[in-house]
């Protein structure tokens, strides 16, 4: 458990890390991704002294013989939410960071770059069931907040990752259509269902974060091994080729069921490791868009 002092020292540090990769390269790009025209067309009504001549209507004009004006309003402000998978195999991790380490950073770059745009930012915290909703809201002093929660939060879980309970809480408490990101390793009972409907109401996106050992068994011999969201413990014999293999093929079937899913679901699906750089994948991402 960590304490206070040691939570607000490491939500310093993201905030100084991930802040300023929000300022000085995903700003602009997150804004052309998902945000349109500043102005988007309202109505159009007549003319009144002091209008801008450049915003008359012509056609209208002409029509009815006296001048008409085309008023335009500020596109709404978008909302970001951030689905965050906080069960037991995030806190997995061989290279460089923990799987649930790498996600904070994501979600924070992410919510920083809502943020310059001026857009709200809420969370939803899963494992196998739905831990903790953070409405949406405007602020570094709430985007901090969900740092604290990133990092601080235990889930209850003690089941298998049920991505299915995340989507559908979604879809229950946001009735305005939203980005969003869901960040997991996707090891999860099935969610197709759940991702297509999901995909159909809001701009989804999802981050798949791994580790290599995720696929890779290490030969180490004979080992103990904890299941992270069960608890059950097993010995291993990782010296055995058809183990390394039945334990690669299982994580390439999940693989192969969470890219088939978004790909019929037309949500968008990005791949990061623990050992690799987000940065590149968020930027070549938002270019793509």
């Amino acid at each position: 458990m960590l304490t206070t002092a040691e939570i607000l020292k490491r939500v310093r540090h993201i905030e100084i890390k991930t802040k300023g990769l929000s300022n000085h390269i995903f700003a602009g790009e997150y804004h052309s991704a998902f945000k349109g025209r500043g102005m988007s067309f309202s109505e159009v009504r007549e003319y009144t002294p002091g209008d801008d001549v450049k915003t008359i209507d012509w056609n209208v004009t002409a029509r009815f013989s006296h001048p008409f004006v085309k008023v335009f309003e500020e596109e709404r402000e978008l909302i970001l939410m951030l689905l965050v998978d906080v069960s037991g195999s995030s806190l997995f991790g061989t290279h460089q960071r923990l799987k649930r380490e790498l996600i904070t950073e994501l979600s924070a770059v992410l919510s920083f770059s809502a943020a310059t745009n001026n857009d709200k930012v809420g969370v939803i915290f899963f494992s196998d069931k739905v831990e903790k909703f953070i409405p949406p809201k405007k602020g570094r002093s709430h985007i901090l907040r969900i740092i604290r929660e990133l990092i601080a939060l235990e889930p209850a879980q003690t089941g298998t990752t049920n991505i299915k309970a995340g989507l559908e809480y979604l879809n229950r408490v946001m009735k305005k259509r939203s980005i969003t990101f869901l960040l997991s390793d996707f090891i999860s009972e099935p969610y197709e269902q759940a991702l297509q409907l999901a995909a159909r109401r809001h701009d989804l996106v999802g981050i798949q974060v791994h580790d290599k050992h995720d696929r890779d068994l290490p030969a180490a011999g004979l080992v103990q091994a904890m299941d992270a969201e069960s608890g059950n413990l097993q010995w291993i014999d990782t010296d055995d080729k058809a183990t390394r293999m039945q334990y690669a093929k299982a994580f390439d079937d999940h693989k192969r069921y969470c890219v088939q899913s978004f790909r019929k679901s037309g949500a968008s699906l990005i791949d990061v490791r623990t050992d690799g750089d987000y940065v590149k994948e968020l930027q070549t991402f938002f270019k793509a868009r």
